[in-house]
């Protein structure tokens, strides 16, 4: 996280500087990226920097656990405006994903992002990865989410289903930018899978 001294920038300059670390980060990768290449693009001396954050990484994962948050409200928006059908407010998360990814000014940053995925990226990402912390906002999932016509035994199932499907459509936005498919094609794949699980694999009398 950032250190308080960030907070307390007036709001242009945090935005210049976020500016900065994502034109970095849309050239390179993060391992790859350099903390002399952001300070000259947010005209800061490089000592501000560590005032502001302990490292590249932690300016990183700012960006994507903020990113995580915005997609997190999203989603509850979603649920809202489907009156509670999980379903289709995780295809309408997805397609927010793909329009995201797609932007002309964002889409460099987010394809370094997803094809140097690694455990830590997808958990910002996810938000509410961890099941205790899932239940924490569970009180509010449930009175969004029209239970009624879900197969699920407890709110673990619901953890798990969530956590299945983010897992499906951060994998759909991988093969989009390894394979350069169109956001029809990779919206195509995450419903094909979607729909799969929505069905079920084994029969009722198998």
């Amino acid at each position: 996280m950032p250190k308080q001294t960030f907070f307390n920038l007036p709001n242009e300059k945090r935005e210049t500087l976020i500016r900065a670390a994502k034109t970095e980060f849309s050239r390179v990768p993060l391992y790859e990226a350099s903390i002399a290449n952001i300070v000259k693009e947010a005209d800061i001396p490089r000592g501000s920097f560590y005032q502001y954050f302990e490292d590249k990484n932690d300016l990183y994962f700012y960006l994507l656990d903020k990113q995580g948050n915005d997609l997190w409200e999203r989603f509850l928006s979603d649920l809202e405006k489907h009156d509670g059908n999980i379903m289709m407010a995780l295809s309408d998360l997805y397609r927010s994903i793909l329009n995201m990814t797609d932007d002309e000014k964002e889409s460099d940053f987010f394809r370094n992002v997803f094809l140097n995925m690694n455990y830590r990226t997808e958990e910002s990402f996810k938000h509410n990865v961890d099941y205790h912390d899932f239940r924490q906002h569970f009180i509010h999932l449930k009175g969004l989410i029209d239970t009624e016509k879900l197969n699920l035994l407890n709110e673990e199932d619901l953890f798990h289903i969530f956590q299945i499907t983010i897992t499906l459509m951060f994998q759909n936005i991988i093969v989009k930018f390894a394979h350069n498919l169109s956001s029809e094609e990779a919206l195509k794949n995450f419903t094909l899978q979607l729909n799969l699980i929505k069905r079920g694999v084994l029969k009722k009398d198998a």
